[in-house]
Parts: structure tokens; sequence; C-alpha cells
């Protein structure tokens, strides 16, 4: 019988067999957005049907909000429907224990136990992808609160008077500024007054910088195009305020960071952060470097948490 993880994000939904060893077997889809709150869970588990093997129980890492007390994901920016099953559908379908916790808690956890933060109680993973999200192991223990949503990083609030509104509706949230879906608006608005006309972006949005998306952004920024490292020192000051919020109220000893921004551009989301973090800092400034678990790192999240099912029925 194999373990089962899940990693239902934004833009896709990941699966996995593996052990308590490691992953064995993954595959991956667009996540389903349009078949209304029964496709997700519909989705997953045809995905985990289509990987063979008999699951003695599932680890779900899930972007949120999530309500774990019903099993659910809540009102999320990400879907068009609120209230989406998870628990309760999965595991009618196969039988076996099933848990969700929030991405980035499941992410911290496989950390933990799998990758950069072995042996140490206290360390933090950020997720800088379509969203930004956090998840934090303080002395030893993953912090979760009462409804699985702490800690919810990417809704710190930066500036309460910003006209970047966030997806949740809120204004000035870090995640208006620097997750992957809102850095070409936090880009045009940085470029509102200069004059990008022959420049690189302009030449990739055919002059429409309604069209700029945040890997254009970044590729420009590979090739010395002016304004596309000018956004990218910007957005890299904003995410340094908000990792410096991070140690000041975790004190975390390590800090890991994944998701999908940062895999494809380690050096010009990370450098930053680094060269501008001492600015904000109160505490002792902790490691910062990229995840060793790359991609997969909320699914040995949740392959931790389904063998700690597992054992649990022992």
């Amino acid at each position: 019988m194999s373990l089962v993880a899940v990693d239902i994000g934004a833009t896709n939904i990941r699966v996995a067999l593996g052990d308590v060893r490691s992953l064995k077997v993954k595959h991956s889809e667009a996540t389903d957005r349009l078949s209304g709150p029964e496709g997700v869970p519909r989705q997953i588990a045809r995905m985990i049907r289509s990987l063979g093997g008999d699951p003695a129980a599932i680890g779900v890492g899930s972007i949120g909000p999530l309500d774990v007390n019903k099993g659910a994901i809540g009102a999320t920016p990400n879907f068009a429907f609120k209230h989406i099953p998870i628990v309760a559908p999965l595991r009618e379908e196969f039988g076996v224990p099933v848990q969700i916790m929030n991405d980035c808690n499941a992410a911290v956890i496989g950390e933990h136990l799998y990758g950069a933060g072995k042996r140490l109680d206290n360390i933090f993973y950020v997720t800088l992808s379509t969203g930004l999200g956090g998840g934090a192991i303080v002395d030893g223990k993953p912090l979760s609160g009462k409804d699985g949503n702490a800690p919810e990083i990417g809704h710190l609030t930066l500036d309460p008077d910003s006209e970047l509104v966030c997806g949740c509706g809120c204004r000035g949230h870090w995640e208006a500024y620097c997750s992957g879906a809102n850095i070409p608006k936090y880009a045009r608005v940085l470029l509102r007054d200069k004059d990008p006309k022959g420049g690189l972006l302009s030449k990739m949005t055919g002059s429409d910088l309604g069209k700029l998306t945040s890997e254009m952004i970044f590729d420009a920024a590979k090739k010395r195009d002016r304004d596309a490292i000018f956004v990218v020192e910007q957005v890299g000051k904003m995410n340094a305020i908000g990792f410096a919020n991070i140690v000041n109220a975790f004190d975390s000893e390590l800090i890991t960071v994944g998701g999908s921004v940062v895999l494809n551009n380690p050096e010009l989301v990370i450098d930053p952060i680094k060269k501008d973090i001492d600015k904000h800092l109160i505490n002792r400034k902790p490691d910062i470097r990229l995840t060793p678990l790359g991609a997969d790192v909320v699914l040995f999240g949740g392959l931790a948490v389904a063998g700690r099912l597992v054992k649990g029925r022992q």
C-alpha cells in the first residue's frame, strides 16, 4: 500500500505515490477551476487512480484559506466559488484517512523531515509562486492556528494606502506586490512614469504593458533590460521587508524559499532580499536559501502527513 501526497495549487494540482522515505511516482495537471466545488476533489481522485497503487492514507497540502475542521478550502481568491470539500470526498472515494493542511504548512514539514531543515527547531518556508505564502516550525512544532491558516504571510500589509489591491480585496498586501500573478501589476505602476518604448519589455508585449507577465519581466532582466532590472530590484526591496517581518516575528534560524517565481529565477529573487533585509531587522538574520526539495516540497509534506496518519492507525 502506498502513501499519497497531493499539492493543490492555484495553477496546477500535483499528486504522488511514495513511502516514508521518498516519492515514487508523480503526476501534474492544470487545476480545474471551471467545474464547480466538486470538480477539484473529483480531479484529484482521478489523478490518484491514474498512478495505480493502493492508497493507505492521503496527505493534502492546499492553497487557502482553509477550514481544516470541515476538511475544505474556504473562500480563496483563486477560485470563483466558495467552500471546496476535499477530505470527505477523498475519504469516501478511497476509504482511507485523509488530512488537509495549508500547502506552506505542509511544505515546512516536508522541509523539516526531508530537506534543509533537518535537526533544526525554528525554520520557515516561503513560497513565491502564483500566490505568496509561508509555513513555520517554532520550537520544533509546526504552527497551524484555529482554522489551519497560520501563518498567512502573503496577506501581511506592507502599505495600507497602496493602489495595489490583493486578490483577496485588501490593499497593499505583500502578495499584491511580489506574487507571480501580481508582479506585472506592480510593474505597470513602477513603469507608469517611464518610457519603456524601445526596450525589451515593450518588444515582448507589442508596446502593450497590459500583456506583461512575470516570466517576461525576469527573462528581460536576465538579458539586462534596464526597465526589467528596475522592476526586479523594486520587487526585491518589497520582498526584503516581508522577509524581515518573518524574522522579527518568528526568529527563525533558517528560511527556505520555493515556488515557481524563485525556482526559475533564484539569484534575481534571493540576492535582493539578502541585500536589503538588514535595513528592516531587529532579530539576528537567519540563513536564507532555495529549498533543496524544489517543486516537490509540498508533496514531501503531504507524504509526511500521510505517513503520520498510517502510524496513528497502527
